[in-house]
C-alpha cells in the first residue's frame, strides 16, 4: 500500500474535503483525487460517497481509516522505539480533568520536569470521555480521568479519591437534602464530564427534575458564576477549599454513595513504554506509596 496515498486519503477524511485536503497538503486539488482515486483501484472499494454536498465516508473508508490511525502511529512508535535509550527525552503528552490538572498535578509535573528536564511535557485539559477517547486513538500518552474505567484496552493506576459538594454563593440557606435544589439552576461541563453525570444520575434516581441547566467549559467561569449567584453545581472539595475559606463561596456536604468519586490515570495497554512514560508512571506509583 502507498504510504503517501494512505496520509492523503486520512486528512481527506479528517478535513471532509478534497480542496481543504489540498490546501493543508499545498497540493494541487487534482493530485489529491487522483491518489485517492488510485487507493480506491488498489483495494478495490469506494471509500467515500460523493454527493452534491462534497463527500463522506464509506463503511469502508471508516473502516481505513481506523487502520491508518494505527499503521501511522506504529511508525511513529517504531522510530521512538528505535531512538529510545536510557535517559528519558522526546514529548510525553498527558491528558487530565481541569479540576485534577489545577489542584493535584502542578507538583508532581514540576518535579517529574526538574527529574527530566530533556523530556517535554505537555498537558491537555478536557472532560473524562474526551480523555479518555484521546487515549484510545494514540493522541495522548496517558490521562487523569474520573474512575473506574472498564475497558480492554486500557491500564489503570489509582490515583486520588474527592468527595464532591454541591457549591452555592454565601447566601443560599442550608441544603440538607438533593430535593432542595430541584428549583435551582445548575451550573454544569459539557456532557461526558464525570461530575455532571454523577448530579445527573442521582437527580434521575431522586425523581427530581432540576428547574434549568447551564453548560460552561471552564471550571473557573462555573465557580465566578456560582459566587456571583446564578446557580450552584458538584465541585470536588480540594477545588472549592480556597473558595469557602475566603467567604465567597459555600459549601454544602450530603450523605449519599455518589459524593467519592476515584480518579485514575489511565494507559493503553499495546502503548509503546517510552522512558518517559515509565518514569512518569514509576514517579505516580512511588507518589501513592509515600502519600498512604
Amino acid at each position: 500500500m502507498d504510504l503517501q496515498a494512505l496520509k492523503i486519503f486520512q486528512i481527506v477524511a479528517k478535513t471532509g474535503s478534497i480542496s481543504k485536503a489540498a490546501r493543508e497538503l499545498n497540493y494541487a486539488q487534482s493530485n489529491v483525487s487522483n491518489k485517492i482515486q488510485q487507493l480506491e483501484a488498489d483495494l478495490q472499494t469506494s471509500l467515500f460517497y460523493r454527493h452534491n454536498r462534497g463527500i463522506t465516508l464509506s463503511d469502508k473508508g471508516q473502516m481505513l481509516l481506523q487502520y491508518s490511525e494505527k499503521i501511522f502511529y506504529l511508525i511513529d512508535e517504531t522510530t521512538s522505539a528505535l531512538k529510545d535509550d536510557n535517559n528519558p527525552s522526546g514529548t510525553l503528552c498527558i491528558g487530565s480533568m481541569e479540576s485534577t490538572a489545577n489542584v493535584h498535578l502542578p507538583k508532581l509535573l514540576s518535579e517529574y520536569h526538574q527529574n527530566h528536564p530533556n523530556v517535554d511535557l505537555i498537558l491537555k485539559t478536557g472532560i473524562t470521555e474526551k480523555n479518555i477517547r484521546e487515549v484510545l486513538e494514540y493522541n495522548m500518552d496517558g490521562a487523569f480521568v474520573a474512575g473506574p474505567i472498564d475497558h480492554p484496552e486500557l491500564i489503570q493506576i489509582p490515583f486520588i479519591k474527592e468527595e464532591l459538594v454541591l457549591v452555592t454563593d454565601t447566601a443560599h440557606p442550608t441544603i440538607s437534602s438533593i430535593k432542595d435544589i430541584q428549583t435551582r439552576t445548575l451550573l454544569v461541563f459539557p456532557y461526558g464530564c464525570s461530575y455532571r453525570k454523577i448530579l445527573e444520575q442521582w437527580l434521575h434516581n431522586e425523581g427530581i427534575l432540576p428547574n434549568k441547566i447551564m453548560e460552561f467549559d471552564s471550571i473557573g467561569a462555573i465557580i465566578a458564576s456560582v459566587c456571583s449567584g446564578l446557580g450552584m453545581s458538584l465541585l470536588p472539595v480540594p477545588v472549592v477549599e480556597k473558595y469557602v475559606q475566603a467567604g465567597t463561596l459555600r459549601c454544602h456536604s450530603i450523605q449519599s454513595s455518589y459524593i467519592n468519586v476515584p480518579t485514575v490515570f489511565i494507559y493503553r495497554k499495546d502503548k509503546f513504554m517510552s522512558k518517559a512514560l515509565i518514569k512518569f508512571i514509576d514517579m505516580l506509583s512511588k507518589t501513592l506509596v509515600e502519600g498512604k
